[in-house]
């Protein structure tokens, strides 16, 4: 403190006088220095003494402002103060970096947590009984309340006793609706990637799947000869084939249609060209034929 007063002293001016005075009295120093600076090393000496005064004062000063500013900043943690404003200042210099690296944090467990899940998955498909048929509903199908798809299998497979286990999943296309397009670039992008064994369709997705030419002709199948024959055949002319035949068959009469836990109008069936499993997909459309009044 006594270096302090010293400064202000050595400056000409009253102690702890304001930041403004102090600027302007070495501002007229230094003028006066350079008016004089051919004079003696005496006085070079001197201006040298008071530019050492003026820095003190200065850091005075900024010291001062600084804590004024800590006070009003970090005076509320009262005996935390000092941990708060350094957390503050870490904050600040490296917020950045720190949410990068919390970001990069996240990353990893999310990939870790969903790897583990991914494989806790795979163990539980393996652990299952292989698929005896796998369904795909295209068309204007919907889950009924409080039921799932495994209901929906469920449903189907008690016709088969037999079986052990069957794969469905739903596409759910509009038959008038605004953004049909949409629901039929969903359904082109799943008929391409996805084989199931059987479609089953409403009217509309019906003639739209059968100008895909990916239906078999159930009229050439022996099993199935006699119904295509009969009101139950849905025929369709393809690309491939301008000639009319039957590709699927009218199962909305049937047992089927009281099983399934689904809000539905129609239910025509047919089977995938390349299917996995053709045999019993015959033998699950032959099923519920029978069933027809």
């Amino acid at each position: 403190m006594d270096d302090l007063k010293q400064a202000y002293k050595t400056m000409g001016l009253e102690e702890f006088a304001p930041r403004e005075e102090v600027e302007k009295r070495y501002t007229t120093l230094m003028k006066r220095e350079r008016s004089r600076a051919s004079s003696s090393a005496e006085g070079g000496s001197d201006f040298a003494q008071v530019t050492e005064a003026y820095r003190l004062i200065l850091a005075y000063e900024d010291q001062k402002y600084k804590q004024a500013f800590n006070e009003q900043e970090y005076g509320k943690y009262k005996s935390m103060a000092g941990q708060a404003q350094k957390l503050d200042h870490f904050w600040r210099y490296y917020k950045f970096h720190t949410i990068g690296a919390i970001a990069l944090i996240a990353l990893i467990i999310y990939g870790i947590v969903s790897y583990v899940d991914h494989r806790e998955h795979q163990k539980y498909l393996a652990s299952l009984p292989p698929i005896d048929l796998d369904v795909s509903f295209m068309g204007l199908f919907m889950e009924q309340e409080e039921s799932t798809l495994d209901d929906v299998n469920a449903a189907m497979l008690k016709s088969f006793p037999d079986w052990k286990r069957m794969q469905s999943n739903i596409i759910f296309v509009p038959g008038e609706d605004g953004n049909q397009y949409a629901y039929l670039q969903k359904a082109f992008v799943t008929v391409a990637t996805e084989k199931p064994d059987i479609y089953i369709m409403d009217r509309f997705m019906f003639e739209w799947l059968g100008q895909q030419d990916i239906l078999m002709k159930l009229e050439d199948i022996p099993e199935l000869s006699e119904a295509a024959g009969s009101e139950l055949g849905q025929k369709l002319k393809t690309q491939a084939s301008p000639e009319e035949a039957v590709y699927g068959m009218d199962l909305t009469e049937s047992q089927l249609f009281e099983d399934l836990p689904l809000m539905k109008d129609d239910l025509i069936v047919g089977i995938r060209v390349d299917a996995e499993r053709p045999e019993k997909a015959i033998q699950f459309i032959k099923q519920y034929v029978d069933t027809n009044p």
